[in-house]
């Protein structure tokens, strides 16, 4: 049996006339976590965007698979209908709209996408308040417009809430951890291990070890000037930590 999730090969990628992805390889497997760790400016960022399908960024060469499909060929709608979630670096507010209309929208649009009715008023409801005490959220922020006046921390597990409540199979986490205190972490990193199954993957992209502390990956990548130039395990995140990324060659 096929488990490999997400395949993603020679991709390169600009944005407006600069190239940033030179030519990345990378292949998940269902249950892995996989760290991509990297100096500002590497790609990052570029990456979790071109897989979640922002517009601005362009893909000149290589491709993208996930699930056996072309990825590249997918709206960013049909990849979050499809199991793709990205937790932004800096959430966006969306003011005038409530997270519980923002979620019941969501949640039925990738429900429609699979061929199945509206999850019903009460149904909804119900796994609302079940994750957002997953998450430490107080029921009150349902009311509450999308992440307006929401502090750094709250922001980011309103993101692990979003996530939890779309239950993707593929969660690209682009520096969750940037803002947060240690409690905050805490709570995000132990969202994201509870959330994860022998069936699911996710990408955390970050500058720094501590996350990794919390959620620890399978594999570890470093990408300088937009490609992967080493992998290996958890134990790379230490070499990171002692000596700086000038320290990775290929």
């Amino acid at each position: 049996m096929n488990d490999i999730l997400l395949e993603i090969r020679n991709l390169h990628a600009r944005v407006e006339e600069k190239e940033i992805l030179k030519g990345v390889d990378l292949t998940i497997r269902k249950g892995e976590i996989h760290a991509v760790m990297g100096p500002n400016g590497a790609g990052k960022s570029t990456l979790s965007a071109v897989l979640a399908g922002k517009p601005q960024f362009v893909v000149t060469e290589g491709s993208i698979t996930f699930m056996g499909q072309d990825l590249l060929a997918m709206t960013p709608e049909q990849r979050a209908w499809a199991g793709i979630f990205l937790s932004f670096q800096y959430p966006v507010e969306i003011p005038g709209v409530s997270i519980t209309n923002f979620m019941k929208t969501a949640v039925n649009c990738r429900r429609e996408a699979q061929g199945l009715e509206p999850m019903k008023a009460g149904d909804f409801l119900k796994l609302m308040k079940e994750k957002m005490a997953f998450v430490q959220m107080k029921s009150e922020f349902s009311k509450r417009e999308v992440n307006v006046g929401f502090s750094g921390g709250e922001k980011k597990r309103n993101e692990i809430f979003q996530m939890a409540m779309l239950d993707p199979t593929l969660s690209i986490l682009d520096e969750t951890d940037s803002g947060l205190d240690v409690d905050a972490l805490r709570i995000v990193a132990s969202g994201v291990n509870s959330l994860h199954t022998p069936e699911k993957a996710a990408i955390v992209i970050t500058h720094y070890q501590r996350l990794l502390d919390y959620i620890v990956p399978d594999v570890v990548h470093v990408l300088k000037d937009g490609r992967i130039v080493k992998t290996a395990g958890k134990e790379l995140v230490d070499q990171i930590e002692e000596r700086g990324y000038d320290s990775i060659t290929e």
